[in-house]
């Protein structure tokens, strides 16, 4: 791993830079690459016009870790909204959320209830996949439990795996003995190196190896799966070895951040891949604004750009 994506990943969970950065004028211009902005009015503006484009999006609430479980209940209730407002503008819109959020530090099954009242009414109301986001390895064990045993009520859950842990083979083969609906990312969270891959070469060759195992999956079984990745390179191998296996290119996903590399986004929908744009709104954006940053440091750059 990099200099520069450890130090980014350092400042993510420093608790004076959490407190101040985000007041700093340049940074809240820089954010913008990654967000149309903090409110749901910015989101729903931003995914009208992907859906235009024959992208549906993604949306997610930042936040994590709350300090009381009375707040998992405030954010429950503001994705009940949302789902209501998405609704009614018939927007393809689904949506992905850390169970952190909703208070899985503090009570397991208060998180419970709290996702399958989301899960019910996305299916109701919208029709389509709710998304359990994967956080850091401390999480990884009980999002797997949780993920199975809402899974047993409802079929239109998904989860996200992260291909820089060893053990990822492993629970992904688990995953999909139960006909798991999946995403596959690299990871963005500081890991240490008996538990997760730290070259960034190291990592891309489990992630092909892991999109074929589910690419594999998808051939035989009517299951979602989705690559969250901007990688062309790998993008590209997993379109040549979705061939191999017949899965069509409508079935092959891709699911990118709003706001990076929106062209190859439009390209891949254009020929006829299925790409879904991952927007994100609140105003507790500085932690993964320094993890998106970590995942291709060169973005740096372009903060330095609105500094001068």
């Amino acid at each position: 791993m990099g200099i520069s994506r450890n130090l980014l990943l350092w400042a993510s969970e420093n608790p004076w830079m959490r407190a101040h950065v985000p007041k700093w004028k340049f940074v809240r211009s820089a954010i913008k690459k990654f967000m149309p902005g903090e409110n749901v009015s910015d989101a729903l503006h931003a995914a009208k016009l992907f859906n235009e484009g024959s992208i549906p999006a993604i949306f997610t609430r930042l936040g994590e870790n709350i300090n009381h479980l009375s707040e998992g209940l405030e954010v429950r209730n503001n994705y009940l909204e949302l789902i209501d407002k998405i609704s009614e503008q018939k927007l393809d819109i689904e949506i992905s959320l850390k169970l952190s959020q909703l208070g899985f530090d503090s009570d397991f099954e208060e998180t419970y209830e709290r996702f399958k009242s989301i899960t019910e009414k996305v299916k109701e109301k919208l029709g389509n996949m709710i998304w359990i986001d994967m956080e850091g390895s401390a999480y990884t064990e009980k999002t797997i439990f949780f993920y199975k045993k809402i899974r047993e009520e409802f079929d239109n859950v998904g989860l996200c795996v992260q291909a820089y842990l060893y053990r990822t083979e492993k629970d992904l083969e688990d995953l999909m003995n139960i006909d798991a609906n999946i995403r596959l990312v690299k990871g963005a969270y500081k890991e240490p190196a008996d538990i997760a891959f730290k070259l960034k070469k190291d990592v891309d060759e489990n992630y092909l190896h892991l999109a074929k195992l589910m690419l594999r999956q998808k051939g035989k079984k009517n299951v979602r799966i989705a690559f969250g990745t901007h990688d062309e390179n790998l993008c590209s191998q997993i379109i040549k070895e979705a061939k191999h296996y017949s899965v069509s290119k409508e079935q092959v996903e891709f699911q990118m951040l709003y706001g990076i590399k929106p062209n190859y986004q439009q390209n891949l929908a254009n020929h006829g891949h299925k790409v879904r744009v991952l927007i994100s709104y609140g105003d507790f954006w500085y932690p993964w604004y320094m993890r998106r940053l970590a995942e291709r440091p060169a973005n740096v750059w372009f903060v330095l750009k609105n500094i001068f």
